[in-house]
C-alpha cells in the first residue's frame, strides 16, 4: 500500500489508498528567460543561421517565458454572451477564485461589472456539462409597479447557482454589496421541503422568459432516489416557488430529455427539442410544438401547454435550436442530409425549405444547453455561423439564400453560440493571434469590439506557435484532419542533427472537435521545443455526419489509428524525433491515450508516453457509473449492453497493460461525476502489477475539467516533468514528478 498526496487548497493532504499511487513534488516557478518563434527554418537548424546568435539547446530545454500558472491564470472560461438593447452579459470564470462563475455585465457605455460577488457562483449542473446559467429579465417582471408609479427599468438576472443549483434573482444591489441573491426554486436538501429530491437535485437550464413575462420556462433535472428525470417547467419570477415547491408547473413532459424552450411570437405555440436514451442530440431529436393557452385572467391566469406534435427529426436526424420567423413557421438546424444546415419548416403543410444547402456545418454538437448557433437580426436576416473543421461569422437572408461572411481577419473562428439585438451580434470569437473573446459586432459596419479576451496578457508574439491545417492519409486511405503545431521560440534552435519530440494532443467528446485558437497552454510546450499535433480523429465534429459517424461502434479503434497516423507522418515527414513520440487527452480524449498504448499497440508502438486527464479506463465501470447524459453514450460508440461484453473487455485499456506498456502520467479530480477517480485509481494498479513508470496525481476539490489555478499549474508542471525524463531532457526550472 502507497501513499497519495492531494493537491488541496494550498496544503499537501496525505490519503492513503489501497493501490500503489505516487506523491508530486511541490510546486516552484519556472524561470522567467527569453524564448524563440516558429520562422522558415527546420526544426534542428541553428538559429544562427535564421539572423540569431543563440546556440542550440536540446529540445524540450528551450528557456521560455511562459509559465504554468500562465495558463492558469488565463482559463477565464468566457461563455455565452447576451445582447439586448446594447448591453451584454457573459459568463466568466475566475480561475484565482477556485474556478467560480460570475455573471459579467457591459452596459452601453462601455461600463464593466462583475454582479455575482464570492463566493456565488452561476454554474448549473444539467447533464452535468452545465451550459447557459443566467437570463437578464426585465425589472419589471420581478415585481408590478406601485399604484401610481413607473414600472422599474433595465434588467437583473435570474440564474442558477452551483452550490445548491436553485435559481436565484440578482440585481444591481447584489453586486453592489448592499443585498444577497434571492432564490426563487425551493431546497431540495431538507427532507421536510415538499421538494422530494436529493441535495442540490433539482436543477434548471435553458432559461426563456414566458410570454407574459412572469415566469422563467426552462429545462428542469430532478435527481431522486437514484432515478433522473427532466421536463419543461415554469418558474414563477415572484418568488412564490422558492418555499412552496407546488408553484413550479410542469408544461412538458414524457422524454427523457429537453431542449431549446422556444414560445412563439404571440406566444401561442410552444416549441421544443427532445430525445431518448439511447440516442445522444447529435444522433437523433425531434423537434416538437404544442398550443399555448390561458387559463383564467389577471394575476391568477396561467399559460397551459397542451399536446405536442412532431414536426422534424427521428432517430437518424438530428434537429437543433428552433427559432420562430414569424407565428406559423420556424427555422431550425437539421441534419438530415448529411450537414448541419438551416431549414425553414412552415406548420401548415408546406415542405421543408433549405435557406443555404451546402456541405458545412451551421451548428455544432449540443454537450452544453442554452447556446444558440445562430440568431434574429432586426432587418429579419440571420446571423449564422457556418463551415467545415471550423465556424466563421456570416449574415444569411433567408429571403434571397445569400449568405455574406462578414470581414474578420483577426476574429477567423467563432463559437456555436451567438446572441443578435437589432444589428449587434454578439459571440466568442478568436484566431491563432486572438485570444477566445467575447466580441460585439455591428453587422451593418463589419466592425467588431473585443469587449473580453479570456487571457489578459498575451506571450510575446514570437513564443506562440501558429497552427498549419493538414489532411493526413489514415488507415484505408481515410482522410485524418489535423492542426500541427511547431516548436516556436525566438531565441532558441535545436541542435542540428536532431528532431524534437512530438505530443500528439486527443480532443475529448469524442463527439468534438478542435480549431487553432490561441491557446498559451499549447504555447507552455512548444515554447520549449516540443511539438504538437491536435487531431480531429474519425469522429469528430465539423466534417459532416459520415465523418462523424466513423466512429459508430468503432471507439477505440478508429480514434487510436487517426492518432498512430498523425504521428507516424509527423516523423516519416522528417518533423518529429519518432523514438520521442508522446500522446495525452483529456476525458474522452484520455481513453484514446490510454488506448493508444494498450490495446493500440496490436500492431507496433508508437508512442513512449502517455498522459491521461480524467481518461476512461474501465468501460464496464464507466457505463454502470458515469451520470446519465452519458450512460447509454457506449451503446452507439461500441455497443449496448447486455450483448457487447466481449467487445467492451477487448477495447478497454485495463487488463490489457504489459510488461512492454509505456510510462504513464494520470491526472484526475476527486469530484468528477463524469469520470470517477476509479478509472484513474484501475489503470494506475494495472500499471504498478506490471512494473511500469507511471505516476497518479488527484486533485480535491476538481471535477471534469481542471479549475482551479493550482490544479491548473500542477498538471502542467508534472507533464512537462514527464515527458523530460521518459523522452530525454531536463525542462529548466520545474519540479520534477516522482514516477513510480
Amino acid at each position: 500500500m502507497l501513499t497519495l498526496y492531494l493537491i488541496s487548497g494550498g496544503r499537501t493532504i496525505r490519503v492513503v489508498h489501497d493501490i500503489p499511487m505516487t506523491n508530486r513534488a511541490a510546486g516552484i516557478a519556472a524561470e522567467d528567460v527569453a524564448g524563440r518563434p516558429e520562422d522558415e527554418t527546420g526544426p534542428g537548424e541553428d538559429a544562427a543561421e535564421a539572423g540569431t546568435a543563440a546556440a542550440p539547446v536540446p529540445f524540450g530545454e528551450w528557456p521560455s517565458p511562459v509559465l504554468a500558472s500562465d495558463v492558469a491564470r488565463g482559463r477565464l472560461r468566457i461563455a455565452f454572451p447576451t445582447v439586448i438593447g446594447g448591453e451584454v452579459w457573459w459568463q466568466e470564470g475566475k480561475p484565482e477564485e477556485g474556478g467560480r462563475v460570475t455573471v459579467v455585465h457591459r452596459s452601453a457605455g462601455g461600463k464593466l461589472t462583475s454582479l455575482l460577488p464570492a463566493p456565488w457562483s452561476a454554474r448549473t449542473r444539467v447533464h452535468e456539462y452545465g451550459g447557459l446559467s443566467y437570463l437578464p429579465v426585465p425589472r419589471s417582471s420581478l415585481r408590478s409597479a406601485s399604484a401610481g408609479g413607473k414600472a422599474p427599468r433595465g434588467h437583473a438576472i435570474v440564474f442558477s447557482s452551483y452550490d445548491d443549483q436553485r435559481l436565484y434573482v440578482a440585481g444591481a444591489e447584489v453586486s453592489d454589496g448592499k443585498a444577497e441573491p434571492q432564490p426563487i426554486t425551493p431546497d431540495p436538501g431538507p427532507a421536510d421541503s415538499g421538494a422530494g429530491a436529493d441535495q442540490a437535485g433539482l436543477r434548471y437550464a435553458d432559461f426563456v422568459l414566458s410570454p407574459d413575462g412572469r415566469e422563467i420556462w426552462c429545462v428542469q433535472e430532478r435527481h431522486a432516489g437514484g432515478k433522473v428525470t427532466r421536463s419543461i417547467v415554469a418558474v414563477p419570477l415572484d418568488g412564490s416557488a422558492a418555499d412552496d415547491p407546488a408553484a413550479i408547473r410542469q408544461l412538458v413532459t414524457g422524454a427523457d430529455f429537453f431542449a431549446f424552450p422556444t414560445p412563439s411570437p404571440d406566444g401561442k405555440l410552444l416549441a421544443w427539442i427532445s430525445w431518448n436514451h439511447p440516442h445522444m442530440p447529435w444522433d437523433g431529436t425531434e423537434l416538437r410544438v404544442a398550443p399555448v393557452t390561458r387559463t383564467g385572467d389577471g394575476e391568477g391566469g396561467q399559460e397551459i401547454v397542451g399536446q405536442g406534435r412532431l414536426v422534424k427529426g427521428g432517430l437518424r436526424e438530428s434537429v437543433l435550436a428552433p427559432a420562430w420567423r414569424d407565428n406559423t413557421s420556424l427555422y431550425v438546424v437539421t441534419d438530415w442530409t448529411g450537414w448541419w444546415n438551416i431549414y425553414q419548416i412552415g406548420l401548415t403543410g408546406e415542405p421543408p425549405q433549405a435557406l443555404y444547402p451546402a456541405e458545412e456545418e451551421f451548428a455544432g454538437p449540443l454537450w452544453q444547453l442554452g447556446g444558440r448557433p445562430f440568431a434574429l437580426l432586426g432587418d429579419g436576416r440571420l446571423a449564422v455561423v457556418h463551415g467545415r473543421g471550423g465556424l466563421r461569422l456570416g449574415i444569411l437572408d433567408p429571403d434571397t439564400s445569400e449568405l455574406t461572411d462578414l470581414d474578420l481577419p483577426s476574429l477567423p473562428e467563432f463559437g456555436a453560440a451567438l446572441s443578435a439585438d437589432g444589428s449587434a451580434i454578439a459571440g466568442l470569437a478568436g484566431g491563432p493571434k486572438q485570444p477566445l473573446s467575447v466580441v460585439l459586432v455591428d453587422a451593418a459596419a463589419a466592425r467588431p469590439e473585443v469587449l473580453r479576451a479570456e487571457i489578459d496578457e498575451v506571450p510575446e508574439e514570437a513564443y506562440l506557435p501558429v497552427p498549419r491545417k493538414v489532411e493526413l492519409e489514415g488507415r484505408y486511405g481515410r482522410v485524418v484532419h489535423a492542426l500541427v503545431y511547431p516548436p516556436s521560440n525566438p531565441d532558441a534552435a535545436g541542435p542540428a542533427d536532431a528532431r524534437p519530440p512530438y505530443v500528439v494532443w486527443v480532443h475529448g467528446g469524442p463527439t468534438a472537435h478542435v480549431v487553432g485558437l490561441l491557446d498559451i497552454e499549447k504555447a507552455y510546450f512548444t515554447s520549449r521545443g516540443i511539438g504538437i499535433i491536435d487531431v480531429n480523429y474519425g469522429g469528430s465534429t465539423g466534417y459532416g455526419r459520415l465523418y462523424r459517424e466513423r466512429l459508430r461502434r468503432q471507439w477505440g479503434i478508429v480514434d487510436v489509428e487517426d492518432a498512430m497516423a498523425a504521428a507516424r507522418s509527423m516523423a516519416e515527414a522528417g518533423e518529429a524525433d519518432p523514438a520521442r513520440l508522446a500522446i495525452r487527452g483529456g476525458s474522452a480524449g484520455g481513453w484514446t491515450a490510454l488506448a493508444a498504448v494498450t490495446t493500440g499497440t496490436a500492431n507496433g508502438a508508437v508512442f513512449s508516453a502517455a498522459t491521461s486527464y480524467y481518461g476512461v479506463s474501465d468501460l464496464r465501470g464507466f457505463a454502470s457509473h458515469t451520470h446519465d447524459f452519458e450512460s447509454r453514450y457506449l451503446d452507439g460508440l461500441i455497443g449496448p449492453l447486455p450483448g457487447f461484453e466481449a467487445v467492451y473487455a477487448e477495447r478497454a485499456p485495463v487488463g490489457h497493460v504489459t510488461d512492454a506498456t509505456c510510462p504513464i502520467l494520470l491526472l484526475q479530480g476527486l469530484d468528477d461525476p463524469v469520470v470517477p477517480p476509479a478509472q484513474s485509481e484501475s489503470i494506475a494498479a494495472d500499471l504498478a502489477a506490471h512494473g511500469i513508470r507511471y505516476a497518479y496525481i488527484a486533485f480535491e476539490g476538481e471535477s471534469h475539467g481542471f479549475r482551479g489555478a493550482e490544479a491548473v499549474t500542477t498538471a502542467l508542471e508534472a507533464e512537462l516533468s514527464f515527458y523530460g525524463q521518459i523522452l530525454g531532457f531536463t525542462p529548466p526550472g520545474v519540479p520534477v514528478v516522482k514516477l513510480t
